[in-house]
Parts: C-alpha cells; sequence; structure tokens
C-alpha cells in the first residue's frame, strides 16, 4: 500500500515521502480501515510517540496523520461492534502508525459508524477538532446556558467547532483571533469578536470559560479573565499562570465512540459543520505539513475516492 512515511526526526517536513509499505497487521480488537480522507496536526512532527512506541522502543518508518474517514476492510480478533463493508470514522492511537496511508490498523473503540449522507471529507475533518472542542467546553470548562466563553483560535479547526457548540448550548461566545477571521467567527454564531492583532485579551472582560488553542502569552494574560469559580481551558501547554479564585485545565483529547456518533448526527442535522479548508491528494501530504502556510478550518488528505459499492450506515 501507500502511505506518508517519516523516518528521519531531524529533517522536520523534508523528511516526508510518500512510501510503498506493507498491509498492516489487524491486533486484537482492532479494524482495518481502508481510508478515504485524513486529517493531521503539523506539530505532530515534534510528539515523541510520533517517533517511539509506548514502550520507548523506535518505531520508524512512522505513518503521521491520526483523523481519519473511510471503510472497514478487516476485523481483528475479538473484534465487535463494526463490519467489513460498514463506513467507520474516528482516530488512530497516538503512537501507532496514522492515518496517511491506503489501509491503517485502529482500535474498534476509536471509532463510530459513519452515515452515508456524510462526505469522507467532512467527517475526517470532526473526530479530534469535534472532541476536543467538546471535552475543552464541556467536560473540562462545564460550561452552561447564559455563560460567557472566550475561545481563542476561534476560526481554526478546533476554535470553529467549539464555537458552534458553544453558541448551540446558550452560551454567550467571545471569539478571539486575526482580523481576518472575524466574519467566519461571527458566521459560526460567535456574539463579539476580539481582533487580536487591534485588541487585547483583557477588552474580553471577565469570563466563565477561557479555551485556548494558542499557548503562549495569550495563555498567560488570559487567566486573569476568569471570573471567580471560572474555568481556563488549553490544549497547548500546561499553564503557567493560573487564575486567582478558578482552575486551570490542559488535556489531551480522548476517543469518545459515543461523543464521535452524536457530533456526526449534528452534522447531518445541519447543527454543526466543520471548516474543511482545502483537500489535497496523498502524494501532496508532505506539501501541507509545511510551516507558516494558514489554511482556515481543517487541511485534509483526500487519500482514495468514493467508492459507489461501499457500505452504508449498517
Amino acid at each position: 500500500m501507500q502511505a506518508i512515511t517519516v523516518r528521519d526526526r531531524d529533517a522536520g517536513v523534508g523528511g516526508l515521502t510518500l512510501t510503498e509499505l506493507p498491509h498492516p497487521h489487524a491486533a486484537e480488537n482492532d479494524v482495518i480501515v481502508r481510508v478515504h480522507a485524513a486529517g493531521f496536526t503539523r506539530g505532530e512532527l515534534s510528539w515523541p510517540a510520533t517517533w517511539t512506541d509506548r514502550g520507548g522502543r523506535d518505531r520508524t518508518p512512522s505513518v503521521p496523520g491520526h483523523e481519519l474517514s473511510g471503510v472497514v476492510a478487516e476485523l481483528g480478533y475479538g473484534t465487535t461492534g463494526l463490519t467489513v463493508g460498514q463506513r467507520v470514522f474516528g482516530f488512530a492511537d497516538w503512537a501507532r502508525d496514522g492515518s496517511l496511508a491506503e489501509y491503517t490498523a485502529v482500535e474498534a473503540r476509536n471509532l463510530a459508524p459513519l452515515p452515508a449522507d456524510v462526505d469522507h471529507s467532512v467527517a475526517a475533518a470532526l473526530p479530534i477538532s469535534g472532541l476536543t472542542a467538546w471535552q475543552g467546553l464541556f467536560d473540562h470548562g462545564r460550561l452552561q446556558a447564559g455563560q460567557t466563553v472566550l475561545i481563542h483560535g476561534a476560526a481554526g479547526s478546533v476554535g470553529s467547532i467549539a464555537v458552534q457548540l458553544a453558541h448551540g448550548a446558550g452560551a454567550r461566545v467571545i471569539a478571539a483571533g486575526r482580523s481576518a477571521d472575524r466574519d467566519t467567527a461571527l458566521g459560526l454564531g460567535a456574539d463579539v469578536f476580539l481582533d487580536l492583532q487591534a485588541d487585547r485579551p483583557e477588552d474580553a472582560g471577565k469570563v466563565d470559560v477561557v479555551f485556548d488553542v494558542v499557548g503562549g502569552e495569550i495563555l498567560d494574560r488570559s487567566a486573569a479573565l476568569v471570573r471567580a469559580g471560572g474555568t481556563l481551558v488549553t490544549i497547548a501547554a500546561p499553564p503557567a499562570v493560573k487564575p486567582e479564585d478558578g482552575r486551570a485545565v490542559f488535556f489531551v483529547v480522548e476517543p469518545d465512540r459515543a461523543r464521535l456518533a452524536d457530533l456526526v448526527q449534528r452534522v447531518r442535522d445541519g447543527r454543526l459543520t466543520p471548516i474543511v479548508g482545502e483537500v489535497r491528494p496523498l502524494a501532496e501530504a508532505p506539501a501541507a505539513f509545511a510551516p507558516g502556510r494558514r489554511i482556515p478550518g481543517r487541511t485534509i488528505i483526500r487519500v482514495l475516492p468514493d467508492d459507489p459499492t461501499e457500505g452504508g450506515n449498517r
């Protein structure tokens, strides 16, 4: 099969190549997915799990990318709840080969059924971004209707979904980002837009929840914006500055099949629209990783075209 691989930690994006790899093996409780569309995170070449397995052993050449949508091609021993030919979406384990390949092995618990009326490219933009937004806002931030949330990076892949979910939950949403993001954020349901190229984070006033995907100085300055009893939530790094009378939470997204099913139903109902910034073929995945490229929403790699004979929502 063809896959994007990386072998040299020091080579960075320049080390990404289109390679022929053996077909993956389905371990116990695994699913082999024939990947139609995949997502990736540009920073993942710096993650330790890209280079070593859970035991610390070198696992190169490794396949990056962790979000995927496709069709079940094979079931490992003991795998239940899914069938061969079924459309699925979800995300691959951090310390295993990922989704930028024609086939990948994924734990069945990390996948959810994909309805036939949701395109693979849209579905591939949903798993990590959607679960991160939900878990950050509601599981960790405990956001409720009537509260105010400040969302940094509001036009990005995670932030854009967070804006929609918070708005749908009845919260007042302050979206923060670059001036070019204003129309996108307001169109997604934000009540106020904070232009961080012209305004200060402090201009947002006190809020119940800050949801940060940016880190750095923005994260540090946001701690002072959390009102008593509120929460600062970030996926960027453990906060160095914490709210005086509130909580600070740094988290890594966790798989949740039931929540994936809920999120994709929201897509079907028109209540949630993942932003797909651009779609590229597998051979162009290395170029899509290039630093400095700023595309609103999620860049999706189209690995295989739709097959009219594939299974539906079974």
